[in-house]
């Protein structure tokens, strides 16, 4: 995933941008809300609100005029106003400093699953369903009763369904970065959740690389 991060405090952006790697995302930092809307925005736009040149509520505004990309605002203001007008202009969600890498990369991979299934969409998981905001799945309109790290787990693998997921990537994900523990906590998540769905099959394992998530029909035996 490509970020633009918009920050004009080094001691913020500098460590953030390192977070962010640790996931796999590339960023690129602009300081000012007209180096924002000269940027591309990439896949992502990570949004402070207090620029020195132009407030983030007018970028918000102009960039969300010219391009769907979905927008986290961080911001340090406690005023609830800028927030509810930041969301209300189109911005997707928003994150009150300080914040953890951690859980800002969790808030922007909900915010891309709600982009890309959007109001009305067509169902990518078929029979399965992922509620980012309710933190649960269903198989047939029927509750997994999935654990913390076993939705945790599900959700990763469901961002690119079919495509590999590398063992570090989930152990850092979904437990955390420098996971240093056994690699047997991942198979023995990885069980509990194929059991839990039912057939094998809906979870591959290509061994020594990691994992990947394989959409079965709802007729599947």
């Amino acid at each position: 995933m490509e970020v633009l991060l918009v920050e004009d405090d080094e001691s913020i952006a500098e460590p953030l941008i390192d977070g962010l790697a640790r996931y796999g995302m590339v960023t690129r930092h602009v300081a000012t809300g007209a180096a924002a809307l000269s940027a591309p925005a990439g896949d992502f736009v990570l949004l402070d609100l207090g620029l020195p040149d132009i407030d983030g509520i007018d970028v918000c505004r102009r960039l969300r005029e010219v391009s769907d990309v979905p927008i986290i605002m961080l911001t340090a203001r406690g005023d609830e106003a800028d927030r509810v007008l930041g969301l209300e202009i189109g911005a997707d969600d928003y994150m009150a400093k300080p914040f953890s890498t951690r859980e800002l990369v969790a808030r922007m991979r909900a915010t891309v699953r709600r982009v890309v299934a959007g109001p009305g969409a067509g169902d990518p998981l078929g029979p399965l369903r992922i509620d980012s905001r309710l933190r649960e799945a269903t198989l047939h309109g029927a509750p997994l009763g999935l654990t913390a790290k076993e939705y945790q787990l599900l959700a990763l693998l469901a961002e690119d369904p079919g495509a590999v997921v590398d063992r570090r990537r989930i152990l850092e994900t979904v437990w955390e970065p420098n996971f240093f523990g056994s690699g047997k906590t991942l198979d023995f998540h990885v069980a509990a959740l194929r059991r839990k769905l039912g057939d094998p099959r809906w979870i591959e394992n290509r061994r020594g690389i990691g994992f990947r998530l394989i959409i079965l029909p709802a007729d599947a035996a």
